[in-house]
C-alpha cells in the first residue's frame, strides 16, 4: 500500500501541480523515517486545514508533532490541505490524502488531530476528511476509521463543526495530547472499539468534549434552550486544559525547515502564553489565562539549539503581546549579545507603542529596520478607551518619532472598524492619523514615512465582551470603505496607503464564530458546492455560501447581525473557556458607556447602538 501510494504521488501528482516542492516532505529535521508508521503502537496524523505555506509556519502544529514523536510507541506525521489544483488531480487519479513525512494513507491513522485556527478553514477540514476516505459525519464512522480530534482557538466554540468531530480538546495541547495518547494506547491494547473510546476518554478528561454525546434543544425563536449530556457521568460543563509548567513544556528545539518559501521561515520561541491586556475584541486575550512566562535562560537555551539545528538567520520572539513579556529588555540584550556576531535578527509580533518607546535603545541595534508593525486598532482616543487599547495619540506619536530617530522609515499599522458606538469621525480618523504618523517624520528634517494601514472589520467572538454584539451589516462596511477610499484619493498623500478586508468574508466569519451546530449542514453544503480556502482572496466565493444558506434554510443575518440578550444561552455556554459571564457583561456595559460619552459632532454612520441590558 505504502509503495504504491508513494509512487502515485511521485508519478501522477508532483509533475502536475504548482510548486511541487510543498508536497515532497523529507524536510530538514523531519522526525519520522520510513517504517516508523508501521511499527508504531499509535499513529497520529497532525493535520492543519490550510496550505503548506501557512501550516509550516504554525508553531502549535510543530509543538504537537515534536511532542508526539518523543513519546515511546507513537508516530506522528503531518498533513496539510492540498491546494485546489492538487485536490483536483488527487480526485481524478484516485490518490487518497497522504502524510507528508513518508506518504502514508491518512485512513490508516489512529488519530486525525486537526488544529482549527480560524472559521474559514472549516470547509478545508471537510475536504481533507473526504480526500482521506473518512466519512465527514462522525455518526457514519466505524471502528476502521481514525478518531477525529480537534483543538485550537476555534475549538472554544466547536458547535458549527460538531457533526464532523469525535472529540474536541478545550485549551492547551501539550498536556492534553499526552493524556489522550496514554488513554488511546491503553484502550487500543485492550481491544476497546472506537465508539466506546469516545465516551471513555470524554469521561476521564474534563477538558475533552464529545459533541455526539450531548443533546442541544432550541426555543421557538431559534435560540439555544439547553445543552445536556445524553449519558450519565459526563460533565455539564467542559473545563479548559492548562499547561501546568509552561517553562518546561515540550518545545521543538530542532524545528522543521521547509524547502519552499513559507509565511514565517524562521526560528521561533514562544516567550509568553496569554496576554495581560485583554483588549475587548480579542478572543485569545480572554481565553489563554493565566499568563505563562518562560525564563530568559530557557528561551536562550531553546534559541541556541534551534540555531545549531537550522542555521536560520531570524529568531521570532512570539506571544500574543511580546511587548508585555516582563523581562523583554534583558532578553533582547542577551539574545543580541549571543547572536549579533552570527547576524541573527530578532523579530516579534506587532508592538505596543508605549513599550516600543521604552525599548527603542535596544531595538535600534537588534531589530531589522525594514519596517515596524503597530496595532493601533482605533483612530481616536475615545474608541481606544472603549476597546481597552491602551494607546493615546500622544504616546503613539512620541513612540513613532523615536522609531524614526532609530532609523525606521516604514510602518504597517492595523485598524479595526465596526465597533458599537462608532461614528463617521472614527472612520475618517483612520486616514487622518495615518497621515499624521507619516508626517511626524518631517520633524527630523526628513521626508514623510511610508504608512500602510490595514483595516479589518469587527468579528464578535465568543468569550469576549462583544459576544453579545450585533455585527454591522455589509452596507455599513462598504460605506466605511468608500469614505476611506475618497479620503485617500483626495488627500493625495503618496506615502499613505489604506486597504481593507472583504466585508462579506468578515460577515461569514461572524456567522461561524458564534454559530450553533445547526450550521454543520450549511458548512457541508458549501463544501459540496465547491467552497475551499475561504480565507484566501483568490478562492473565497460568497455566492457559494449564500446558496448554501438558501439550500439549508438558515439565515446568516440572524447569526451575524442580531444583538444577544444577557439572559440568552449562547451555543458555547457549556464550555468554560474564559472569564465569568458577569465579568464580560460588565465589560460590555462599559463599552456602551464610553462610546456614548463625548461623541463628536460629526455624523454617525448607519449603526444603531443598543445597550445589551
Amino acid at each position: 500500500m505504502f509503495d504504491n501510494l508513494a509512487k502515485k504521488v511521485s508519478d501522477q501528482l508532483l509533475p502536475y501541480v504548482r510548486q511541487p516542492a510543498q508536497y515532497i516532505g523529507r524536510e530538514i529535521n523531519q522526525l519520522v523515517r520510513d517504517g516508523d508508521w508501521g511499527r508504531a503502537d499509535v499513529r497520529v496524523a497532525v493535520a492543519f486545514p490550510d496550505a503548506y505555506t501557512i501550516g509550516m509556519s504554525h508553531l502549535g502544529c510543530q509543538i504537537i508533532y515534536w511532542l508526539c514523536n518523543h513519546i515511546p510507541g507513537v508516530c506522528a506525521e503531518r498533513v496539510y490541505a492540498p491546494w485546489v489544483d492538487a485536490e483536483g488531480i488527487m480526485r481524478n487519479k484516485q490518490i487518497p490524502l497522504f502524510t507528508w513525512d513518508t506518504r502514508q494513507p491518512i485512513s490508516t491513522a489512529d488519530l486525525f488531530a486537526v488544529s482549527l485556527q480560524y472559521e474559514l478553514g472549516f470547509t478545508n477540514l471537510l475536504m481533507m476528511l473526504d480526500l482521506a476516505g473518512i466519512p465527514r459525519r462522525s455518526s457514519r464512522r466505524d471502528d476502521s476509521h481514525p478518531l477525529v480530534i480537534a483543538g485550537g482557538p476555534q475549538a472554544d466554540n466547536p458547535e458549527p463543526v460538531a457533526e464532523f468531530l469525535d472529540l474536541v480538546v478545550i485549551g492547551d495541547g501539550e498536556e492534553s495530547m499526552s493524556v489522550i495518547l496514554d488513554h488511546y494506547k491503553r484502550l487500543k491494547s485492550e481491544g476497546v472499539g472506537r465508539r466506546d473510546m469516545i465516551e471513555i476518554i470524554a469521561r476521564h478528561c474534563p477538558w475533552v468534549y464529545a459533541p455526539s454525546l450531548y443533546d442541544v434543544s432550541y426555543h421557538e425563536d431559534g435560540t439555544v434552550a439547553g445543552v445536556v449530556p445524553k449519558v450519565s457521568g459526563l460533565p455539564a460543563q467542559i473545563e479548559r486544559c492548562q499547561t501546568p509548567d509552561f517553562e518546561n513544556a515540550p518545545f521543538p528545539v530542532r524545528p522543521l525547515v521547509p524547502y519552499v518559501d513559507v509565511v514565517h521561515d524562521r526560528m521561533a520561541v514562544e516567550v509568553m502564553r496569554g496576554c495581560p491586556q485583554r483588549c475587548r475584541f480579542c478572543h485569545a486575550g480572554y481565553t489563554k489565562r493565566p499568563v505563562g512566562v518562560r525564563s530568559v535562560e530557557k528561551i536562550l537555551e531553546i534559541a541556541e539549539q534551534q540555531f545549531e539545528a537550522t542555521g536560520q538567520k531570524e529568531l521570532g520572539l512570539l506571544s500574543l503581546s511580546t511587548a508585555d513579556y516582563p523581562h523583554l529588555k534583558e532578553l533582547s540584550l542577551k539574545v543580541n549579545e549571543r547572536f549579533a556576531d552570527r547576524r541573527v535578527n530578532i523579530s516579534m509580533p506587532s508592538l505596543r507603542v508605549d513599550k516600543m518607546l521604552q525599548n527603542i535603545p535596544w531595538m535600534a541595534n537588534s531589530v531589522r529596520k525594514s519596517g515596524l508593525t503597530i496595532a493601533v486598532e482605533a483612530a481616536r482616543d475615545r474608541m481606544r478607551a472603549a476597546i481597552r487599547k491602551k494607546v493615546t495619540d500622544g504616546n503613539l506619536m512620541d513612540g513613532i518619532l523615536e522609531a524614526y530617530k532609530a532609523g525606521w522609515n516604514r510602518i504597517k499599522t492595523y485598524f479595526m472598524a465596526g465597533f458599537p458606538g462608532e461614528t463617521e469621525d472614527d472612520i475618517r480618523g483612520i486616514y487622518e492619523i495615518s497621515v499624521e504618523m507619516s508626517q511626524v517624520r518631517r520633524k527630523l528634517g526628513k521626508g514623510p514615512a511610508n504608512i500602510n494601514a490595514s483595516v479589518s472589520w469587527l468579528v464578535p467572538k465568543p468569550y469576549t465582551p462583544f459576544q453579545w454584539a450585533a455585527q454591522p451589516r455589509v452596507a455599513y462596511f462598504q460605506n466605511a470603505r468608500r469614505i476611506l477610499a475618497e479620503m485617500v484619493r483626495t488627500g493625495r498623500r503618496k506615502a499613505v496607503r489604506v486597504k481593507s478586508h472583504d466585508p462579506e468574508r468578515s460577515i461569514l466569519e461572524a456567522v461561524l464564530a458564534r454559530g450553533d451546530r445547526r450550521l454543520s449542514v450549511t458548512i457541508e453544503r458549501a463544501f459540496e458546492l465547491g467552497a475551499r480556502f475561504d480565507g484566501w482572496d483568490e478562492c473565497f466565493k460568497n455566492e457559494l455560501w449564500q446558496q448554501a444558506f438558501h439550500d439549508t434554510g438558515l439565515d446568516p443575518d440572524w447569526y451575524a447581525h442580531r444583538e444577544r440578550a444577557y439572559d440568552e444561552i449562547l451555543p458555547w455556554d457549556h464550555i468554560r473557556s474564559g472569564p465569568k459571564r458577569s465579568y464580560l457583561e460588565g465589560q460590555y456595559d462599559d463599552v456602551y458607556v464610553k462610546t456614548t460619552q463625548d461623541v463628536p459632532a460629526a455624523g454617525v454612520l448607519p449603526l444603531t447602538v443598543v445597550p445589551a441590558s
